[in-house]
């Protein structure tokens, strides 16, 4: 990846002295596809207003391509804008939508026109600038207002939960066209949602926010993999997290019954949380497990069965291809390599933060 091209330091902002973001040092790269994903409050959209001098920090800088420009006005730093609500004026041609930047910008007819043309190709509506917005669908819509965006050539493109207000299909036919355009026109996306499954699909790097603070960065398979704590754990994908006893290097007590894994430096016989996905709790034999347990729930998912087993007193999640009855006594067993040890945090608040200062 190429360089540095978006650095947050140290950006701190309240609301009614709410602190939303807690010194934030974040940087982005020039061509990143890089998402804010957190729930509802955890300071992504805020973070996203700051980078597009919508919000002003309380405290920091925000330096881009090198330049502080924690004071410049939005219409004056090199980023556009995509919300959820598309923002389309309803009185205009989906042309005229397009072309109302670079009009702005003093651009000549032939430029715009030329300029309308290729978004309108770009983004697979060709043939519609004389429409009006009410005419299109929710996703053309989108698409316009994507269109919209990108004719002004900006370095970096912001989206704000684009995608919130369409249907699933329609939303999955975006991310596909969203990862084509950021290859197409080499720009760089700073992506906000709260859905996983979207920020998992077309993310480059993901950042994990909660409560203002950053809980994670690494690459889609990373975050999932490897998460740093249970917060991350239990918001990307389904998964069972379980108070256990770090016996001793790959050696971990789960309700008493001791399993393998390939952790090391945690200690003996230590409280920690393990983290085991669905997809890799395996159902065998009773005798064949290292715990025994009953399945007591189970739903047909398309590609798997969702179980749940009750094991020790736990509700155990379990995703598997093969189908195991309500009712069905069974063996839990877990491969080494997936059972993912955490320190327990020592605090509430460091529950919060979620990350070691």
């Amino acid at each position: 990846m190429s360089n540095k091209l978006i650095d947050l330091q140290n950006i701190t902002k309240a609301f009614d002295g709410q602190v939303v973001l807690d010194d934030m040092n974040l940087y982005i790269r020039e061509n990143e596809f890089l998402t804010l994903l957190g729930p509802s409050g955890c300071g992504k959209t805020t973070t996203l207003r700051i980078i597009g001098g919508f919000e002003s920090p309380d405290k920091g800088r925000v330096i881009f391509d090198g330049e502080d420009i924690t004071k410049m006005p939005p219409n004056k730093r090199q980023l556009n804008t995509v919300f959820q609500k598309y923002a389309l004026f309803t009185h205009m041609t989906i042309a005229e939508n397009i072309a109302f930047g670079l009009k702005i910008k003093g651009k000549s007819k032939s430029y715009i026109d030329d300029k309308i043309k290729y978004a309108l190709k770009l983004v697979n509506l060709d043939g519609y600038g004389s429409r009006m917005p009410d005419s299109l669908s929710g996703g053309q819509q989108q698409r316009i207002a994507i269109a919209r965006a990108i004719v002004n050539e900006p370095k970096v493109l912001l989206l704000d939960e684009p995608l919130g207000a369409l249907d699933l299909k329609l939303r999955q036919d975006m991310q596909y066209e969203l990862i084509r355009l950021k290859n197409e026109l080499g720009i760089t996306f700073i992506y906000v949602t709260h859905d996983q499954e979207e920020a998992l699909t077309m993310s480059d790097t993901i950042v994990v926010m909660n409560q203002g603070y950053i809980q994670q960065i690494g690459t889609p398979e990373s975050i999932y993999n490897e998460p740093e704590n249970a917060f991350v754990a239990d918001f990307i994908g389904d998964s069972n997290i379980i108070d256990s006893i770090m016996v001793r290097d790959e050696l971990v007590s789960i309700f008493g019954h001791n399993f393998a894994c390939v952790d090391k430096g945690f200690g003996e016989n230590k409280p920690v949380d393990v983290v085991i996905r669905p997809e890799d709790v395996e159902l065998v034999k009773p005798e064949e497990g290292t715990i025994e347990g009953v399945v007591t729930h189970i739903i047909f998912k398309g590609v798997h069965y969702e179980m749940e087993v009750t094991a020790c007193g736990y509700e155990w999640l379990v995703h598997s291809t093969s189908c195991f009855p309500v009712g069905t006594k069974v063996g839990i067993k877990v491969d080494p390599f997936n059972i993912q040890i955490m320190n327990k945090p020592e605090s509430e608040d460091e529950e919060a933060v979620g990350v070691e200062e």
